[in-house]
């Protein structure tokens, strides 16, 4: 027994000794090579288990020649060790190369492209880090392009609506004051509707400016869902009753939301502005609200025929109109001839007022208001084609089923 304590004591030293010499090479190898910080351990190793070998051998007293063949057996073995290390060192070394390049990849075009046969586990698992964070980033780069291309198609649309009214407005101000307006009480209602017309596009890019910015405030009351359909329902009205459709209970159910009651309001609004502008007269617009799963399900389904399959997803976007006019419709004043006599000479200034009609001051955001506000109030907004239209869907939670998403708003 004491044999082999002493075997032991002098084999922890002869490591002991051989760690304490290699201390400072493991202190100079910090942020070099993986190759030769993998030489220096099994050359560590090697060195530990000759040291202690000798040490032990010499305390056995062996004869010369079978210290010699322990010496010989230690030498073989330890340099095929640092071969075998020197390998592997380089195997790991040539993946992390590739895995470097592969890594100037990510965020670029066609996206990050892993190594096909990592060396270890560990660079596996950092190469598919790597090509999520890849994912993530071109995931990010697409919405920022998005974004941008949405930014300015909005800004060019708005500048091209408020181009047209405005260079009506100049012409019939224009009229009025060198007294050749035909009918100035005409003239005067028509400027009034299309201030009121500027008015609620600057409303709308106002709202959906807050909405980005993720300032909307919220004041949520517990409120029946079936009141806010009702107030929709008539506000909506006499511009159903202009265009010749008919708004139709589809079945709205008495259910309780929290929700602020002047935003979705304003979202039933939207939607139903929109449904009876798309729907051809004789057509008929259905209301409906009904609880699935849980949650409050808002449904205006309209007549408009359908909209495009591959323009589904982007009828929330800011600034979509799908195939109508970028311009909204105008109306004439009865004698253009005249007013365009008068502004001759003065450029490009057009000769006819544009006179809106209710509910088509639009300029392509109603329906991203729509979205933003449902999403808001941890809401969904939705749409699909129909037999004969389209169905908007906007799903709320019912009363103490959900709270506002964590900065999508301030909720009082």
């Amino acid at each position: 027994m004491i044999d082999m304590l002493i075997i032991v004591g002098l084999a922890a030293l002869g490591a002991l000794f051989a760690g304490l010499l290699a201390a400072p090479v493991v202190t100079w190898l910090r942020g070099r090579s993986v190759v030769l910080s993998m030489f220096a351990v099994a050359a560590l190793a090697v060195v530990a288990m000759a040291a202690g070998t000798v040490a032990v051998a010499l305390e056995m007293f062996l004869s010369g020649h079978d210290f010699r063949v322990v010496l010989i057996v230690v030498a073989v073995s330890g340099t095929f060790s640092l071969g075998a290390a020197l390998l592997f060192g380089r195997r790991i070394a040539a993946g992390s190369r590739e895995l470097a390049l592969a890594a100037t990849t990510v965020g670029g075009e066609p996206g990050f492209l892993a190594p096909a046969h990592p060396p270890t586990s560990e660079l596996a698992a950092l190469a598919a880090a790597l090509e999520t964070a890849g994912n993530r980033l071109r995931a990010a780069q697409d919405r920022e392009r998005s974004l941008d291309t949405s930014r300015r198609e909005l800004i060019a649309w708005i500048s091209h609506d408020l181009r047209t009214p405005l260079a009506g407005l100049r012409a019939m101000a224009e009229a009025l004051e060198d007294g050749v307006a035909p009918d100035p009480a005409r003239f005067h209602t028509r400027i009034r509707i299309e201030a009121d017309r500027l008015s609620g596009m600057v409303d709308d890019l106002f709202e959906l400016s807050r909405i980005q910015a993720r300032s909307l405030e919220l004041v949520l009351t517990r409120v029946s869902i079936y009141d806010l359909v009702d107030d929709a329902l008539a506000s909506a009205r006499p511009l159903a009753d202009e265009r010749g459709v008919r708004l139709v209970d589809g079945g709205i159910a008495a259910l309780p939301v929290r929700a602020d009651t002047q935003a979705i309001t304003r979202v039933l609004g939207n939607l139903l502005v929109n449904a009876i502008r798309a729907t051809p007269a004789d057509g008929t617009v259905a209301v409906s609200a009904h609880l699935k799963d849980g949650k409050v399900v808002l449904g205006v389904e309209d007549g408009c025929g359908g909209i495009a399959e591959q323009d589904l997803p982007h009828v929330f976007d800011t600034g979509w109109r799908g195939g109508q006019a970028r311009t909204p419709p105008s109306l004439t004043v009865k004698d253009p001839g005249t007013v365009a006599e008068h502004t001759a000479g003065r450029g490009p200034t057009t000769a006819t007022a544009v006179g809106q009609r209710h509910g088509d001051s639009g300029a392509g955001l109603g329906l991203a208001i729509v979205r933003g506000i449902v999403e808001a109030h941890t809401g969904h907004a939705s749409v699909r084609n129909t037999a004969v239209g389209c169905r908007f869907e906007v799903t709320l939670p019912a009363d103490g089923a959900g709270r506002p998403v964590p900065g999508a708003g301030t909720v009082r």
